[in-house]
């Protein structure tokens, strides 16, 4: 029960926050009008994950493998790319602070809906289709409580990201804007080095320096991960969250560093651009 506990709520937890950010965007930004396209992309991300799963067990024999490693590493890159746009976006908004604040409302153009939707959507559906496929090879009557387990840790994630949500309400807007960007930062870089990592794992990338250093602390006797193990309770939320990895690859330390280095020039360039215009 613990067990399919954590990865639910690990699974679901990064979702809620990203739903909780945007929804609480428009809000600082008086665009409430556009949270059915949130809501849309949830249910659409929901159903197209069961759909998917069931689809690629039939049809490919299920997510295993190279499949599994090739899948989860192109759904992590592409989700990276939809958080940075997501990221450019809340950089610029940032500079109309006061004129918000004023109640002054910004346009959201017509062309960023598809992309609001478009984020939520394969958020949703590239955590959705790894929980379906979980719960899909537990056995839901067994004495393990598996469904139990699964459902608790859905709620509470859920839960967890509407009081982060509800706090966030509570601050300037300002800041706001730098803390949610640099939660949003923190998810993509995990995204891209975790995305790295699956390809690597499916021979797509090549591996190189395999392990930079490792700091997996050693298993326990009775078999279990110790807290911060990346397997862990505590570890495998961050290896959801952003992408923690105890045993690293060059390139994956390379390509986190890489993408860190890419948005603070892109945030310094926007900067700078508003500086000239005020």
């Amino acid at each position: 029960m613990i067990e399919s506990f954590i990865i639910t709520f690990r699974e679901t937890l990064e979702v809620a926050l990203i739903v909780g950010i945007i929804l609480g965007y428009l809000i600082k930004t008086k665009q409430t009008k556009y949270n059915n396209i949130v809501y849309m992309g949830i249910v659409f991300g929901i159903v197209a994950s069961i759909i998917g799963a069931l689809l690629f067990n039939y049809l490919a024999g299920g997510f295993a493998g190279r499949a599994e490693e090739i899948f989860e590493g192109i759904t992590m890159l592409v989700g990276a790319l939809l958080l940075t746009t997501m990221i450019l976006w809340m950089m610029k908004q940032k500079h109309i602070a006061r004129e918000l604040e004023q109640k002054v409302a910004a346009k959201i153009a017509e062309t960023y809906k598809l992309g609001l939707f478009l984020l939520v959507f394969v958020a949703v559906l590239r955590e959705g289709i790894e929980t379906v496929i979980f719960l899909g090879a537990a056995s839901f009557v067994s004495t393990n409580n598996t469904l139990i387990g699964a459902l608790i840790g859905v709620i509470a994630a859920v839960f967890l990201g509407y009081l982060i949500f509800v706090g966030s309400m509570k601050i300037n807007i300002k800041k706001f804007f730098n803390i949610t960007s640099i939660l949003l930062i923190l998810f993509a870089a995990g995204l891209v080095a975790h995305g790295v990592h699956e390809l690597q794992e499916a021979n797509i990338i090549p591996m190189g320096i395999e392990h930079v250093w490792d700091i997996n602390p050693p298993v326990n006797p009775d078999g279990s991960y110790p807290l911060m193990h990346e397997k862990g309770y505590i570890g495998s939320i961050f290896v959801g969250l952003f992408g923690y990895n105890g045993n690293p690859s060059l390139i994956e330390v390379l390509s986190y560093l890489f993408y860190l280095a890419i948005v603070f020039v892109l945030w310094k360039n926007i900067e700078k651009v508003h500086r000239k215009i005020i």
